[in-house]
């Protein structure tokens, strides 16, 4: 009898024995966070990545997949919709495509600079704009990721001086109606194509041209199969970090305030890396040999302007934003 208890009390202990190492283990197990983007992992932004994850580590395994290899470029926010991932570098015209009134963050000569989208998204302003992005999208905006000014790289020889120049230029444009205004907004024939499959259509002829900041041209080597690069300087190129609002809601008040403050030291290193890229590569492509011009930019600032307020997307704009905007230091 007594034997039997023995056995059976060795037993429990065994068992709560092999509890106590198996429990903790599982404990300490750090959530992973996987990371989707576009961009190459030679990129700036992954290099924010990188010390975003160093920044959460202690709470976080952050696991990146860069060129689309994970999610197609455009299905990002689907996936984060449906939590099938955790976070995603998300193009505001995606956005625009289920928040019509987000589309007036995705206009043509709407930032002046870097310092101006970051001090839109850090004003009254742009809290009311993410919160509708969480209210009706359901993701959490981290902050803007700039990665440059976007300008016209041509494969032709062509002179552009105003928008009539690009008449009849197949310009690759991401997929979507946003990225398809903005093309037609330059005077161009706006072409669809995936960010990934962008060189091969300039090398193929597929497209005339593409648009993009100079860090991506360098990034992608867009360069090698263009002849000119047109500063235009049309759009103030950014996406979003963004994260899973179920993820988001999973973490304590504190553990938030950390992830966010993560974010934003890691947003503010690239955007600064990327403005001093931008200042070099000029040059460094007119050594390759591409040619490097401004054209009239007043030309089309007002023809982009008359093609956005005749455009669908104007009505959908917040009353009086534009001007608000336009008014931030």
């Amino acid at each position: 009898m007594n034997s039997r208890i023995d056995r059976r009390t060795a037993l429990k202990a065994g068992a709560a024995l092999a509890t106590a190492y198996v429990l903790p283990a599982r404990a300490q197990a750090k959530p992973t966070l996987r990371f989707a983007a576009v961009f190459s992992d030679k990129d700036i932004r992954a290099g924010m990545i990188q010390m975003f994850a160093k920044e959460v580590e202690n709470d976080f395994k952050v696991e990146p997949f860069y060129n689309g290899t994970l999610f197609k470029q455009g299905t990002e926010l689907v996936a984060l919709q449906r939590d099938n991932l955790e976070m995603g570098n998300i193009a505001p015209q995606d956005i625009s495509k289920q928040v019509p009134a987000w589309s007036i963050l995705t206009s043509a000569y709407l930032f002046r600079d870097a310092n101006h989208l970051n001090a839109f998204f850090a004003s009254s302003l742009g809290a009311q704009m993410k919160k509708t992005a969480e209210d009706e999208v359901k993701v959490k905006i981290l902050g803007p990721t700039f990665f440059g000014t976007r300008q016209v790289g041509l494969k032709p020889k062509k002179k552009i001086n105003t928008p009539a120049d690009l008449a009849g230029v197949k310009l690759r444009m991401p997929p979507g109606d946003a990225w398809q205004l903005l093309g037609r907004s330059l005077g161009a024939n706006p072409t669809p194509m995936a960010f990934a499959e962008t060189y091969t259509g300039l090398q193929t002829g597929a497209v005339d041209g593409q648009d993009n900041p100079l860090p991506n041209v360098q990034a992608m080597k867009f360069y090698e199969v263009m002849s000119q690069i047109v500063l235009t300087s049309h759009l103030i190129g950014y996406d979003l970090l963004t994260v899973n609002l179920k993820t988001w809601q999973g973490m304590s008040p504190a553990k938030q305030r950390a992830f966010q403050a993560a974010a934003d030291k890691a947003i503010a290193w690239s955007a600064a890396e990327h403005l001093k890229r931008e200042a070099e590569l000029a040059e460094s492509f007119r050594k390759l040999g591409l040619e490097i011009y401004t054209p009239d930019v007043r030309a089309f600032r007002a023809y982009a302007q008359k093609i956005y307020l005749a455009s669908d997307q104007a009505k959908d704009w917040p009353k009086g934003m534009l001007e608000k905007i336009n008014a931030l230091k």
